[in-house]
C-alpha cells in the first residue's frame, strides 16, 4: 500500500513571486522550451478538473445525456452513454499522465511525487494506493501559468517576425553597392524599428519570467502529478459505481462508503442514484484507500461502432454540412438571397456520393407533384427545418469544437473550459440516420428556396 509522504503537499521555502522562485536553477533545471508542453498538458487537467466540476456533472446527465439528438442519433442506453463519457475523461487523463512521467524522469529529486509518479499512478489503477493527504489541485495556480504561457508563445512569435523583418531589411542593404543616397526619413524609421524591437525582446524577457520557462521541472510535474491524482479520485467518485474498470473510492475505517470528502468540496457525487449505495455520507477524517477491480480497455469503448458516422470518417464533414445548412436557413430569413447561391455551390460539393444520391432522389420524387404555390406550405417547410435544426445543429456545434479541442491549434491548445463530450457529437452517431435527417432538411430548404424563387418571379411578371 503507497502512502504519500509529507512532501507532497508541504509547501516550498522559496518565494512565490514571479521571476523570483528560480534564481538559483540552473538552465537544465528549467522547463524552458518545454514549457509549452507542460502548459498545455496543465490546460489538459484544468479542461478536466472544469469538466468534473458539480454543475458540468448535472448537466451531463440531465441534459446532454437525454437530449433528443443523443437519444435519436446515438443511443438512449444510458448505461453506454455514462461507459463513454467515463472512457472519454479517462483516455485524456492518460494522456496527461504519460506526459507527466515522461516529465518526471527530469526531476532532480526534492519532490517525492515529482520523481516516482510513474509508480504512484500505477498503484492508483491497480487499487492499492492509500492517498493519504492529498491536497485539491491547485487550478488557479495552474490557470495564470497556462495563460502566462501561452502569452509568451505569442509573443516569441511576434518577436520573430520581427527579426525576421530585421535580418532581410540588413541583407537587403548589404547588396545595394556604392555610396548610399541620403534618405533623411530611414533612419527615423530604422530608429523606430529597433525600438520596438528592443521593447518586444523585454516583453518576452518579463513573460519567460513569469511564465512556466523559468519554472523547475519539480514544481511543474507535481502541479500535474497533484491535479492527474485527484482527477482520477473524482472520475472513480462519479463514475466507478456504474463502470467496471474503475477501483471504488473507500474510507479505510468503512470499507463499504464511496469517497466522500473529495465530493464535498468540488463535486456532485455519483453521476446516477442507486438505492444501495448512501448519497450523503459524513466526511470521515481516515485516509481514502482503493479497492481492486479488473482494468478496462477505454481505448475499446471510444472505438465508434462499424455503423456510424465517426466510422466512416464523415464526422467533421457531416457537421460542416449541417452548420452550412443552418446558415442557408439564417440567410433566407433575412433575404440575402445573393450570397445563398455561393454557398448552396459551397454545401452540396461536400456532400458525399451516397448522400447526395438520397437527396437527389427525395426531390425528384417532389418534383414530380411540386404542388400549387402556397405560402403556408412553404412556411411549413421552415418550421419543419427549424425543429431539426433545434436538436441537430446542436450536435454539429458540439461536433465541431470537439474537434478543434484535438487539435494542433494553438488557440485551442492551451483551452482550460470544460470540453465537449463525444456522446454529445456525430462521431458515435447512426450513420443512416444522421443522413436522413440531413437530407430532410436539404430537400426542405431546396424546395423553400424553388418557391421564394416562384414567388418573386411571379411578382416581377405582374
Amino acid at each position: 500500500m503507497v502512502m504519500f509522504p509529507k512532501s507532497w503537499h508541504a509547501s516550498s521555502p522559496a518565494s512565490h513571486k514571479p521571476g523570483a522562485i528560480n534564481q538559483d536553477l540552473q538552465p537544465r533545471d528549467k522547463l524552458g522550451i518545454l514549457s509549452f508542453e507542460v502548459a498545455a498538458t496543465m490546460s489538459r487537467l484544468v479542461s478536466l478538473h472544469q469538466s468534473l466540476s458539480e454543475a458540468q456533472i448535472s448537466k451531463l446527465r440531465s441534459d446532454t445525456m437525454r437530449s433528443q439528438g443523443v437519444s435519436y442519433l446515438n443511443s438512449k442506453d444510458q448505461a453506454y452513454l455514462i461507459r463513454l463519457a467515463c472512457a472519454e475523461l479517462m483516455e485524456e487523463l492518460e494522456r496527461a499522465a504519460d506526459t507527466i512521467s515522461r516529465f518526471s524522469l527530469r526531476c532532480n529529486g526534492t519532490s517525492s511525487l515529482s520523481c516516482d509518479f510513474t509508480r504512484v499512478y500505477a498503484n492508483l489503477k491497480s487499487g492499492s494506493a492509500d492517498l493519504g493527504k492529498l491536497e485539491h489541485p491547485k487550478v488557479k495556480k495552474m490557470e495564470k501559468l497556462i495563460a502566462m504561457t501561452a502569452k509568451l508563445s505569442a509573443e516569441m512569435e511576434a518577436l520573430e517576425e520581427l527579426e525576421a523583418s530585421e535580418r532581410k531589411m540588413e541583407k537587403w542593404w548589404g547588396r545595394l553597392s556604392g555610396p548610399i543616397p541620403k534618405q533623411p526619413q530611414m533612419p527615423v524609421a530604422n530608429d523606430d524599428y529597433r525600438l520596438e524591437l528592443k521593447s518586444q525582446r523585454q516583453i518576452v524577457r518579463r513573460l519567460k519570467e513569469e511564465s512556466l520557462w523559468n519554472e523547475s521541472f519539480d514544481k511543474a510535474v507535481t502541479l500535474m502529478a497533484k491535479s492527474a491524482c485527484a482527477i482520477f479520485i473524482r472520475i472513480c467518485t462519479v463514475f466507478g459505481p456504474y463502470v467496471s474498470g474503475l477501483p471504488p473510492v473507500f474510507h479505510s475505517m468503512d470499507r463499504g462508503r464511496p469517497l466522500s470528502r473529495f465530493r464535498a468540496k468540488f463535486s456532485s457525487g455519483p453521476i446516477m442514484e442507486q438505492r444501495d449505495i448512501p448519497m450523503n455520507i459524513p466526511t470521515s477524517t481516515s485516509c481514502p484507500i482503493f479497492g481492486l477491480k479488473s482494468q478496462m480497455n477505454w481505448k475499446k469503448i471510444l472505438e465508434p461502432a462499424p455503423d456510424t458516422v465517426g466510422a466512416a470518417g464523415l464526422t467533421l464533414r457531416y457537421a460542416n454540412v449541417i452548420l452550412t445548412a443552418e446558415r442557408l436557413l439564417r440567410m433566407e430569413a433575412e433575404g440575402r438571397e445573393d450570397e445563398m447561391a455561393a454557398q448552396r455551390e459551397e454545401m452540396y460539393e461536400m456532400l458525399p456520393v451516397a448522400l447526395r444520391s438520397i437527396v437527389r432522389s427525395k426531390l425528384r420524387d417532389w418534383w414530380r407533384d411540386p404542388g400549387p404555390l402556397d405560402q403556408s406550405l412553404a412556411e411549413g417547410w421552415k418550421e419543419a427545418a427549424g425543429r431539426i435544426f433545434a436538436w441537430l445543429g446542436t450536435m454539429a456545434i458540439d461536433t465541431e469544437r470537439w474537434n478543434n479541442e484535438r487539435s494542433m491549434d494553438r488557440k485551442w491548445r492551451y483551452e482550460t473550459g470544460p470540453r465537449a463530450f463525444m456522446l454529445h457529437t456525430l462521431h458515435v452517431s447512426n450513420k443512416a440516420k444522421v443522413e436522413a435527417a440531413i437530407a430532410e432538411v436539404l430537400v426542405g430548404l431546396s424546395c423553400l428556396c424553388w418557391y421564394e424563387e416562384r414567388r418573386q418571379g411571379s411578382f416581377r411578371v405582374l
